[in-house]
């Protein structure tokens, strides 16, 4: 969405308004004449002042064309760093690495600004999911559902919260491309269950993103330590997927699976990757390998981990799986 441009037409009104064009040209005044009109009294030859257009009314964030879907009124729009509550401060400082148009009225309600992925690192993903139809399971306040606007021609994106919905529309209409994305309130569990007994020709999702939560800020320290052996420790990590929300990582992918093989996972730093490996065990599918899409390779599979940077610091891990992994598009 570019920026609007400014308004002339009051100066142009006042311009006019104030050097008219003569009709005629006056004679010559005399001395006495002059002497006589500078002592008259000033509001005898006070100016005419010109009439300034009617102000108008102020429609919020996006304008009158989306002020049905202006969301300002769902989570504070900071502007200042002294307006940040202080628990929030370090993401408000990182806001335009989360949104480059944040000041052409982006917005995050709290949860939105510590798990929201910076606009780059979507991008990266969006390219590599390039496809017709991807479902954003977990969209929050949007920024990847965006990404994904500019590489699919279609984004499904979901979530139970009506307020992070709202407020991922809104950022949409920031980035002018809403109308590329379908929001939907739903329950990501519910809709994969329903959507995985279709037969396989009224399915019509290439790619599934999931980003689920991650378990909050504490994320990082919340995951108890455990023993490993040799060659899990190579894979390092003391996040387990068992943390993930609102069910355990490995049954949210196993569920996925039932939709399409085609998965980019968006993981913490500190995954457990010899975990994430397991993923693809055979036999290891909810309900059974049968209740996979019918495209399944006799060959091993692999899973590609791609890590994600920011500033020079490791932020998190994407995983693909099936035809998003450079070698295996021929099971995309």
């Amino acid at each position: 969405m570019g920026k609007r441009s400014r308004n002339i037409s009051s100066v142009a009104h006042f311009l006019k308004a104030m050097d008219p064009l003569p009709s005629s040209v006056e004679p010559q005044k005399t001395g006495h004449e002059q002497e006589e009109r500078v002592s008259k009294p000033p509001d005898l030859c006070r100016q005419a002042q010109p009439t300034l257009p009617t102000k108008r009314r102020k429609v919020g964030l996006l304008g009158s064309d989306w002020e049905k879907y202006d969301a300002s009124g769902l989570a504070a729009r900071y502007t200042s760093i002294d307006e940040v509550p202080e628990h929030l401060q370090k993401y408000f400082a990182q806001r335009h690495r989360y949104f480059s148009l944040y000041d052409d009225g982006c917005l995050l309600d709290e949860e939105g600004w510590y798990s929201v992925t910076p606009e780059k690192i979507a991008d990266q993903i969006a390219e590599r999911c390039r496809c017709d139809t991807i479902l954003d399971a977990f969209c929050g306040v949007g920024g990847n559902a965006i990404a994904f606007a500019k590489t699919c021609h279609r984004v499904i994106a979901l979530d139970v919260s009506p307020a992070r919905l709202a407020l991922a529309r809104h950022n949409a209409i920031v980035y002018g491309v809403a109308d590329r994305i379908e929001f939907i309130l739903a329950d990501y569990l519910e809709f994969a269950r329903g959507y995985a007994l279709r037969p396989l020709k009224q399915r019509n999702i290439d790619v599934v993103f999931l980003s689920p939560p991650w378990g909050g800020p504490s994320y990082l320290t919340a995951s108890p330590q455990k023993e490993k052996n040799e060659a899990e420790a190579t894979l390092q990590g003391d996040y387990s997927l068992s943390n993930i929300l609102p069910i355990p990582g490995d049954e949210l992918f196993y569920l996925t699976r039932r939709i399409t093989r085609n998965i980019a996972y968006f993981l913490p730093r500190n995954v457990d990757l010899f975990e994430v490996s397991w993923l693809l065990k055979p036999g290891e599918s909810e309900g059974g390998t049968a209740e996979l899409v019918t495209t399944q390779r006799a060959v091993e599979e692999l899973v590609e981990v791609e890590e994600d940077y920011m500033g020079g610091k490791l932020k998190a891990v994407t995983c693909y799986f099936g035809g998003l992994v450079d070698g295996q598009e021929d099971i995309f």
